[in-house]
């Protein structure tokens, strides 16, 4: 491409987007030269929503994360913003209406990252939940939204779920609904809270662990914190301290010596979900299933070219870091999909990805093995003797109470007056934009390519010009990352410079979902990544083969498949 093209990027967002994040060098100096307000622990979307919004309020914050944000459940997920209606089942109304309320708002917020999604739930005979049943759910469903929905649910005859969905079963089929919900980009949107709370004056680091908490006369008063990427420690020092590290959370308490370090605050809930080719099963929109095998409540998910399916719940014990899906996980996934697509013949050979993450549930809600699906998805928030404030619980599409809650505590553990952030009316980072159909128009009419524009503006939104811009003024950089995918080596040069990519995995799991529509798992894009990446980062010859190393082992921890369990 020539230089002159750059003259042509016109969108029609008006805003400039803010500088970038500084060096990380000058971000760790500040994480040891000033004493912080608030020092947040862990950069999943609890974590970083927290520091998004106590930048908002003035507060001085400090945000690390031991990997990258969102590395754990936060990028592990179904990737939906959703009322939850399965929730109903267990009375949880309060909840169910907290949702609805933040999916409508996190609609607005970040249309980029949250797209609208229609669901059709086929009703057979025999069903755990009958036809009827169901339309009384969703009218409650749709009352707990107050009727704002995307729109309102419709009961389906057996002619309009075939018309919707030709190929899903029709023996037994007595008729179902359609409803509406929101997908999401979940890494990223955990990353847009964190990029915001660092354009708002935050100090966010990401491969930057906790070694030890700092404890003066029985008070927690900062931590020592080593940075990954260096070797260097550093003692943070802050008026409070937030435990946000989600499934780790019984890790910090140990760190603290006033805890109680019998009872576990947090108990673990397993959830697995696997990529299959989208055209191998052929749904036209999403689906909720209940599974012929147990009956619980399951997904078929559009992702683009893939489908998703999942998700399982059972409890375990598994280290965060080494929770995996298992072979017994993936047969169910495939049975279950395989009963209401009788055509697909799915086998694991069409599994193209499996991941696994644990729903950090609160213990106290927790009813133990077996009733994982049951427990409370409610959020709970408690302060250590020492005066660390700890966030359990909670959802992906709650975060955002979530975050308003616990700086709310820290507030009131500081003595301040209450202050209200405007994370319920500002944008996210990319979400300033008049218009999301404007927007995609004139990607597609910049970059010449309509896959390309549609991720670039569901990724980056108002600014994906930046994006753009790198791949015009460089004909290398237009090239793609990934063979028969729209993501473009123009990104692994910008995750670097306004992303905070430090890793081959920052980049291929989590700020681009590489990893889990490859069947290498990202392997060759790695190398194609590494020559964008390594002169940006200082990697010679010797350094960028240990990049590609790490790079393959940790997809392997992320995605390999245990055997069947026993």
């Amino acid at each position: 491409m020539r230089n002159e093209s750059v003259a042509l990027i016109r969108t029609p967002s008006e805003q400039q987007p803010p500088p970038p994040p500084a060096p990380r060098a000058e971000r760790l100096r500040a994480l040891a030269a000033e004493p912080f307000d608030l020092l947040i622990i862990g950069g999943g979307v609890a974590g970083a929503g927290a520091a998004r919004d106590a930048a908002l309020r003035g507060l001085r914050v400090a945000l690390v994360e031991r990997e990258d944000f969102a590395s754990g459940t936060s990028s592990r997920s179904s990737r939906l913003i959703h009322g939850g209606v399965r929730y109903l089942e267990h009375g949880h109304l309060g909840l169910v209406f907290e949702s609805s309320i933040e999916r409508m708002r996190l609609l607005r917020l970040a249309p980029h990252l949250v797209r609208p999604l229609a669901f059709t739930w086929p009703v057979y005979k025999g069903a755990r939940i009958p036809r009827w049943k169901l339309n009384a759910g969703l009218m409650l469903y749709d009352a707990l939204a107050l009727f704002r929905n995307v729109k309102s649910h419709q009961s389906l005859s057996i002619r309009q779920v075939l018309a919707a969905e030709p190929l899903v079963l029709s023996e037994g089929l007595t008729g179902g609904a359609r409803y509406y919900d929101a997908a999401t980009d979940d890494a990223r949107l955990t990353f847009a809270n964190a990029l915001g709370a660092s354009e708002a004056g935050a100090v966010v680091l990401n491969h930057a662990s906790v070694r030890q908490l700092l404890l003066e006369e029985g008070k927690a008063v900062g931590a020592l914190v080593v940075d990954h990427l260096s070797g260097q420690e550093v003692a943070v020092r802050a008026r409070a301290l937030v435990n946000a590290t989600g499934p780790w959370s019984d890790e910090i308490r140990k760190l603290d010596s006033h805890s109680n370090r019998e009872a576990p605050a947090v108990r673990g809930s397993k959830g697995v979900h696997i990529s299959v080719p989208r055209e191998r099963i052929g749904n036209n929109e999403a689906l909720t299933l209940l599974s012929p095998k147990d009956g619980r409540v399951m997904f078929v998910l559009p992702a683009g070219t893939h489908a998703i399916i999942g998700t399982t719940e059972s409890a375990t014990r598994a280290h965060p870091a080494e929770v995996r899906a298992s072979e017994t996980d993936v047969e169910y996934l495939l049975a279950s999909a395989n009963a209401f697509f009788p055509q697909a013949h799915l086998t694991r050979a069409d599994v193209v990805s499996a991941w696994a993450g644990i729903r950090p549930l609160v213990a106290k809600g927790y009813g133990g093995a077996g009733d994982a699906g049951s427990a409370s998805r409610e959020h709970a928030i408690d302060v250590s003797p020492s005066g660390v404030i700890a966030i359990s619980g909670g959802k992906l599409t709650t975060y955002r109470v979530m975050a308003r809650d616990v700086v709310n505590a820290v507030e009131r553990q500081l003595g301040l007056a209450r202050r209200k952030a405007p994370t319920d009316t500002l944008p996210l980072p990319g979400g300033d934009m008049r218009s999301l159909a404007a927007e995609m128009e004139s990607a597609r009419a910049i970059t010449g390519n309509a896959d390309v524009a549609h991720h670039l503006v569901r990724a980056y939104g108002s600014r994906w010009p930046q994006v753009w811009r790198l791949a015009a003024e460089d004909a290398a950089l237009a090239q793609p990352l990934a063979e028969g995918l729209p993501y473009l080596r123009a990104e692994a040069a910008y995750g670097v410079s306004h992303e905070l990519v430090h890793t081959l995995a920052d980049l291929l799991i989590r700020r681009l979902k590489v990893a889990f529509e490859t069947r290498d798992l990202g392997l060759a894009a790695a190398r194609v990544a590494a020559e964008v990446m390594a002169p940006r980062l200082g990697w010679d010859a010797e350094e960028t083969r240990r990049q590609l190393e790490a790079y393959a082992r940790h997809a392997v921890r992320l995605f390999g498949v245990d055997p069947a369990d026993s």
